[in-house]
């Protein structure tokens, strides 16, 4: 088996703003895998500054996957374990290239029937104005499920976007997610929380920074909105330590990007520990190209799970790749009369 990769850049159609800052384009690798005629491709995406491997090794750590490919895939998983991408990237490619269609990771009624999986509409930061762009967008797209990003301008001016959403849509017809993205000072974390209840919020993402264990515990026992912990999760890689972080701050739920926790590998352990502990979980892609995206929708649809997913941000790149992915109505499908047929798979695979 021979095995190459090349890095990618993926340009956002419109600067996307978090609370970390304002990202204009974003960084990935493929994996490619040939073995007698045959190709497999898996994308090991980075995000700059959260991903724990965003390491000045992480391109000499891709280079000894490559040398090293002939060994066993579990011994090659634990070789990459700090290296969360890498190892998502390489379940991929080992997967696609034993795969009849190299895009078709886990055939399903997703694949073939065109069955959907429901997804939040999401609006990043920005001026007020900006946002409320994006928010008439989402609803005329047919979305019941918004999740805002906060933190990055006034509070007062996204409780008032937030208060405009309900003025208009009760909690049945539209849900409504927040992510803070870390930028609660915990001090200030629970006030802030009270006066978003008011909204009849499903859930907000990491109110303050991660790292804190005690702090979040004493938000998630007292707050009256559920927490979901996202950056929490990662660079926890031993077993005991994820269980260790669960039992700890017992969160309302969990969310998991695959490329950040371990790949589907990962991603299901932290499930197990999870539902063993009465947590809820859904998944979330963290900006790959549609070649990711793709292989974290199949999976999640085999999963069978009936909330929202994050699973939308295949439309913000100037330069994705075709695909058969298409979101209609709130939903994401496979349309499988659609070919990936895009050049730029062609030189990748090259």
């Amino acid at each position: 088996m021979k095995a190459t990769y090349k890095k990618y850049i993926l340009n956002f159609k419109r600067p996307s703003g978090t609370s970390r800052g304002v990202m204009t384009e974003k960084e990935t690798w493929f994996l490619i895998l040939e073995n007698q005629g045959k190709q497999g491709i898996g994308e090991c995406g980075i995000l700059r500054g959260l991903s724990v491997d965003d390491r000045n090794d992480y391109e000499e750590k891709l280079q000894w996957l490559c040398q090293n490919i002939h060994l066993d895939k579990t011994v090659l998983l634990h070789h990459l374990m700090e290296f969360p991408s890498l190892q998502f990237g390489l379940e991929q490619a080992l997967i696609s290239l034993e795969a009849v269609d190299t895009f078709e990771l886990f055939p399903s009624r997703f694949t073939s029937e065109e069955a959907s999986i429901a997804i939040n509409g999401l609006i990043w930061m920005g001026d007020e104005t900006y946002m409320l762009e994006q928010l008439h967008q989402k609803l005329e797209q047919g979305f019941n499920c918004i999740k805002m990003k906060i933190g990055a301008i006034e509070f007062k001016k996204e409780m008032a976007i937030l208060e405009l959403i309900r003025k208009e849509f009760s909690k049945d017809q539209i849900e409504l997610r927040v992510d803070a993205n870390g930028a609660f000072d915990p001090k200030e974390a629970l006030q802030k929380l009270d006066m978003l209840h008011s909204f009849q919020l499903h859930s907000i993402e990491q109110p303050i920074k991660a790292g804190q264990w005690q702090e979040m515990a004493n938000i998630c026992n007292r707050s009256k909105l559920p927490i979901a912990l996202d950056e929490e999760l990662i660079g926890i890689f031993n077993v005991t330590e994820k269980e260790q972080l669960l039992q700890t701050i017992k969160p309302h739920f969990i969310i998991l990007k695959p490329s950040l926790v371990g790949g589907f590998m990962g991603s299901e352990q932290w499930i197990e520990i999870a539902e063993t502990n009465g947590i809820g979980w859904w998944i979330t892609s963290a900006l790959e190209s549609n070649i990711g995206l793709n292989a974290i929708a199949q999976w999640t649809y085999t999963l069978e799970t009936i909330i929202p997913q994050g699973l939308g941000t295949g439309s913000l790149f100037t330069n994705n790749f075709e695909s058969p992915l298409e979101v209609s109505n709130g939903k994401l499908f496979y349309r499988n009369q659609k070919e990936w047929k895009s050049k730029l798979i062609q030189d990748l695979c090259i």
